[in-house]
């Protein structure tokens, strides 16, 4: 039996073998590989091996045209002073990623910064990522998805090769900003900016293509920060396309990151863009609280950050004691408990009743261009979440406050207990 593990957010994408589901995808043998490899790195990503393309299950994008240049080993080994440690930007679970230059396709003359990831020999499932990234970044553009500029895939004497290269961002990821090891903890207005730039990212994916693509594994380390501060979503070697027409959902092997996931996607493997709307949640109160999703180093009754902010949500009056330390006080308190409002939204344990990318995105807008208002009342949070609904018909409302009282309304009421995985 094949596994694919979870990624334990305790150390970036490194696999835990404890938790895993069987895979259901096909398996590419070394031949295949190679072949698949040396037919990407020609001139025209719809090159790809008919055979190839239905086995990673994305013919409508490999067949679509690309702009991606094609690069080198010998190119990228230039680029990064030949994969020289003193210029790498980060280690994880797929491999190495490295500063670099190339020379500009509009000028040749003029030299720009790029950051080249290298993937680890992970095999298979690697090769499969890598073709995935290609296929999607390939082809979709967005000011807040990190932009793939090429890709490599050559044989040498060290194996087989697979590389990509990015634009770069300089101010690295999101949680980067929120370690407590970080010089430079993100203010309560860029934290709204990060969460606005977010959805922004995935309502485009979910909603404003003629096809719809699923991230999978959303998490505050694949939100990148440019040179202005601009959040970009990067890091797609596990999306997947939606469902076909008539379908609910796509059947997949379990992969992410542990406390992101969405109940009903660890419990049955069936994934629909409503879990990437539970995983943004959880973001949300990662920007909210500046910890991560699970900690491992916190004392136990806090190691599990939905688990340690539920006492505090009722109680206005203790809501304070779960914001960001770091922030310091400056933060309007009633837009952070509205934004604790979206994430709970998002976070309602039944998919079906979470809302859309796009809704999430207009609740966002809304709090970012109030924020800066003054004078403002604190209501409590049970009265901003009804005066959030005081737009939708009155038997909407009625059924809500009734949630409420039952403790149907979402995951911080009734807690999600889920179901033992299967171990390889």
């Amino acid at each position: 039996m094949k596994c694919f593990p979870f990624f334990n957010g305790d150390k970036k994408d490194k696999p835990n073998s404890t938790q895993s589901m069987q895979s259901t995808n096909s398996t590419f043998t070394e031949g295949e590989v190679k072949r698949a490899g040396s037919e990407l790195n020609s001139l025209n990503i719809s090159a790809i091996s008919t055979e190839s393309v239905r086995r990673n299950s994305y013919p409508s994008l490999a067949q679509r045209p690309s702009n991606l240049r094609v690069f080198t080993v010998s190119e990228l080994k230039s680029a990064t002073k030949n994969f020289s440690r003193s210029v790498m930007l980060g280690e994880g679970g797929f491999g190495c990623v490295y500063k670099g230059f190339i020379r500009s396709a509009e000028d040749p003359s003029e030299k720009i910064e790029v950051a080249v990831k290298q993937l680890g020999r992970r095999g298979i499932q690697g090769h499969k990522e890598w073709v995935t990234e290609v296929n999607v970044l390939g082809i979709v553009e967005h000011p807040n998805l990190v932009k793939l500029v090429g890709h490599c895939a050559e044989d040498d004497e060290r194996g087989i090769q697979r590389l990509l290269v990015y634009e770069y961002m300089p101010n690295r990821s999101v949680e980067n900003h929120l370690s407590t090891r970080s010089e430079t903890p993100l203010t309560w207005a860029m934290r709204l900016r990060i969460a606005q730039d977010a959805a922004r990212g995935l309502t485009y994916l979910h909603e404003e293509m003629d096809f719809q693509i699923i991230f999978r594994d959303f998490k505050s380390s694949n939100v990148l920060l440019d040179e202005h501060w601009n959040a970009k979503l990067s890091d797609f070697g596990l999306a997947r396309l939606g469902p076909p027409e008539g379908l609910t959902h796509v059947s997949t092997a379990v992969v992410g990151t542990m406390g992101y996931a969405a109940p009903e996607y660890i419990q049955t493997g069936r994934v629909t863009s409503k879990s990437d709307v539970w995983s943004y949640g959880v973001f949300l109160y990662e920007l909210i609280t500046g910890r991560r999703p699970l900690d491992r180093n916190r004392p136990r009754d806090e190691q599990k950050l939905l688990e340690w902010v539920k006492p505090f949500l009722s109680d206005t009056k203790k809501f304070h004691l779960i914001l960001d330390p770091r922030l310091k006080g400056k933060y309007p308190l009633k837009s952070a408990q509205k934004l604790a409002i979206v994430a709970n939204r998002c976070l309602v344990r039944h998919r079906k009743n979470r809302p859309k990318m796009s809704e999430v995105l207009e609740r966002v807008n809304r709090i970012v261009e109030t924020s800066m208002e003054t004078g403002s009342p604190e209501l409590p949070l049970k009265s901003l979440a009804l005066e959030e609904t005081s737009s939708d018909p009155e038997a909407k409302n009625k059924k809500r406050i009734m949630d409420l009282k039952r403790g149907e309304g979402g995951w911080f009421v009734r807690m999600w207990t889920p179901k033992p995985s299967q171990k390889c």
